[in-house]
């Protein structure tokens, strides 16, 4: 009888391709095990239909009717809490891009349960100055915006918008010092005139930046613009000593203790 034990090629494969958990170490098929993927902290309320904020229930929040983003609508996947925030992290500050189609299959099924009623006419990630890109070697929201529009069957454009201005973190900033530190940022550099473009980012805090792109893609001749974030942080705090637009942070290594 033979010490080994036969194992179909489909097993074998299998095995070759598992790894560790990223948040718990055990061995998953996937960047996350199923318990850790369970737990992830996904939106379960619509919010504020306008800027996602929680506990409105599903009417325009007070912020929102005192003081309009420059988009229309905003759709995001999880809360931007722990563990996403760590995840979040790894993904943009690490190149964990192992976390991509995890990420990019919670935003598609947000948007097709919550925004497709009125499909965009165009996708585009928010840019990333050209030194930001040249560092970091990607941009985080064009690979989930090239994702997304792929499986919804949507025009993106990454030249569409660009950053023409170098602009400092946006931590510790009040929403107006946020929207002052990204004022003049952005410029579009095609028309857009009758169209309903989608902008998509990472994370979205007080939403100065997507205000502000929105502007610009309005100016162009957008008649709608929506929001589509991976997280939203549920409060100012949730958010400052963690990722946000353009924000550094210590990177993530892994397994958390």
């Amino acid at each position: 009888m033979s010490i080994f034990r036969l194992t179909s090629p489909l097993s074998l494969f299998a095995s070759i391709l598992s790894q560790d958990c990223t948040l718990c170490g055990v061995r998953s098929r996937a960047s996350l095990c199923k318990d850790c993927h369970d737990d992830l902290p996904f939106r379960d309320a619509l919010g504020c239909p306008r800027c996602n904020a929680p506990g409105s229930d599903s009417q325009i929040c007070g912020a929102c009717l005192s003081d309009p983003p420059h988009f229309d609508e905003t759709t995001s996947a999880f809360r931007y809490v722990y563990p996403l925030d760590r995840l979040v992290q790894a993904y943009k500050f690490n190149a964990n891009l192992g976390l991509l189609p995890l990420f990019s299959d919670a935003l598609l099924r947000a948007i097709r349960t919550n925004n497709m009623h009125a499909p965009p006419d165009l996708v585009i990630p928010l840019p990333l100055a050209p030194r930001r890109l040249a560092e970091r070697g990607f941009n985080q929201a064009a690979l989930l915006g090239t994702r997304v529009s792929r499986e919804l069957g949507l025009n993106f454009e990454t030249r569409g918008m660009l950053r023409i201005r170098e602009t400092p973190p946006q931590a510790g900033l009040n929403r107006e010092a946020r929207l002052k530190n990204v004022r003049g940022a952005f410029e579009c550099v095609q028309r857009l005139h009758g169209r309903h473009v989608a902008v998509v980012d990472d994370v979205m805090t007080t939403g100065a930046t997507l205000s502000e792109a929105a502007k610009v893609l309005k100016k162009a001749g957008a008649a709608k613009v929506s929001a589509w974030v991976l997280a939203r942080a549920e409060k100012y705090g949730d958010a400052v000593d963690a990722v946000g637009a353009g924000w550094e942070t210590v990177p993530f290594d892994g397994v958390q203790n």
